[in-house]
């Protein structure tokens, strides 16, 4: 057995460093995963490696994470590609009258659309942008709105893909019990501050109470000077830490059918929420019911024949194959980590110097901080919750409350950082220039942020 001492946090080390320089978490978690294993025993890496991943995929927990976010992909692709997303957006439209209806319409877009950050940003943006252009608005303003509402609302809602992929996570971190991922994901919906506060100051900037400030009072002043719409971003050069699913989807958008029908998207997410209550939270069997009534409401309509919808399924399981590649990647890792001993070794030197009321602020404050760096707000997540949870039972801290903090510095990592793939969407959904808009929402995430990191004081 091996001795908890300063060698436990090697790996972790390791993951953030690599994380930061490489902006590959996949990458990043299997060479901390090898790294622990070569301090363990040298002689013995591979075999334990092998032995520690069949491990981890024959665990219940990853092949229904499997399964969920690579259905959830599925159901994803079919709602693009059929129309229904645009047609739900272009309906939206005619409610809007002026500059602030417009902007006030964009977020509520925002809000309705929570099943995926990736769908909400390209969706709201691609639909939203040639009214506010119309009212000149500048695409900075669209931007911002539209990333404000992408991932911190995919965080509040626990019928996302983001509420999916944590879940699993808290089960098989032994935070939440067997089936019961989403609801302690839910106890801590209270707590995620930095994505409540996030959602409530878009409609406060649009009205006015609070104010235009720094770039993004320079670029509306711009617009009003008639000055033309910056051009939109060259996706090709952008990396982020996933890619590959980001083009994915733009790509699904690009062979949108233009002409789609409002119900071909209400349909699917109206049978989604209520099958999945119908299961009590039951993720999975929500999905499988709703593909099982949407696959034939298509086909009745011809809007692609059986063997194109299901290319395109499988088209969209693909694009989850990051989210899933993180999530097995962080088992792995999680459990060579406690080969180490890390939890203990974290424990028994935190414990005399962080009170339960300290705790969530202090998770928040660096997590946030590492989510920034990154960009990769479910690996940052899936790395340091075996850390954290552990440190927080031995304090006696609250345990929702810490859970509403990691997944606030996620939400902020997500939205904040200049590369990260909601940010990217954002971006090109709104056809505004990356760091134009990565500069100009900036000061209003750090002004959520500071909230934020005061309710957790408080609260605490």
């Amino acid at each position: 057995m091996f001795e908890p001492s300063v060698i436990s946090v090697i790996p972790p080390i390791v993951v953030l460093a690599l994380a930061v320089l490489l902006r590959r978490p996949i990458l990043a978690l299997v060479i901390g995963a090898l790294v622990g294993l070569a301090l363990i025993n040298p002689l013995e890496v591979l075999a334990k490696f092998s032995e520690t991943s069949l491990k981890v995929m024959a665990d219940e927990t990853i092949g229904w994470l499997i399964l969920v976010c690579g259905s959830f992909g599925a159901l994803i692709a079919l709602l693009v590609r059929t129309g229904g997303a645009l047609a739900f957006g272009r309906n939206a439209l005619k409610l809007a009258k002026g500059r602030k209806s417009s902007l006030l319409m964009t977020y509520l877009l925002g809000v309705v659309i929570f099943i995926d950050d990736y769908l909400n940003a390209l969706t709201v943006g691609e639909t939203m942008r040639r009214v506010t252009d119309k009212f000149k608005i500048s695409r900075e303003m669209l931007a911002y709105v539209v990333d404000s509402t992408a991932a911190p609302i995919c965080v509040l809602v626990p019928l996302s893909t983001w509420a999916v992929f944590f879940g699993g996570l808290l089960v098989d971190n032994g935070v939440a019990e067997q089936g019961q991922g989403i609801n302690t994901y839910i106890q801590a919906i209270p707590y995620m501050l930095y994505a409540w506060v996030a959602v409530l100051m878009v409609p406060l900037v649009i009205i006015g109470i609070i104010p235009l400030i720094g770039g993004m009072k320079k670029a509306e002043a711009a617009v009003e000077r008639g000055q033309p719409a910056l051009e939109q971003i060259d996706f090709e050069q952008v990396q982020t830490p996933d890619e590959y699913a980001a083009k994915a989807i733009e790509q699904e958008f690009e062979e949108a059918d233009e002409q789609g029908k409002l119900y071909n998207f209400l349909v699917p997410i109206t049978l989604l929420v209520a099958f999945t209550v119908y299961f009590d939270i039951d993720v999975w069997k929500g999905l499988l019911a709703t593909l099982a009534v949407t696959v034939p409401f298509y086909l009745l309509q011809r809007l692609m024949t059986l063997a194109q919808m299901l290319e395109q399924m499988i088209d969209g399981f693909k694009c989850m194959l990051p989210a899933i590649g993180t999530v097995i990647a962080a088992f792995i890792f999680k459990d060579v980590c406690d080969q180490l001993m890390l939890p203990r070794f974290v424990i028994d030197s935190l414990s005399p110097y962080m009170s339960a009321q300290l705790l969530p602020a202090m998770v928040f404050l660096s997590m946030a901080i590492l989510a920034f760096a990154t960009g990769s707000s479910w690996g940052i997540f899936a790395v340091t919750i075996p850390i954290v949870m552990p440190l927080a039972v031995a304090v006696d801290a609250n345990i929702p409350m810490v859970i509403g903090a990691l997944l606030s510095a996620s939400s902020f990592g997500s939205q904040a950082c200049f590369y990260s793939d909601s940010t990217v969407l954002a971006a090109q959904g709104s056809g505004c220039n990356l760091i134009s808009h990565a500069v100009t929402q900036l000061p209003y995430a750090l002004i959520a942020a500071v909230i934020a990191f005061a309710g957790f004081l408080v609260m605490a």
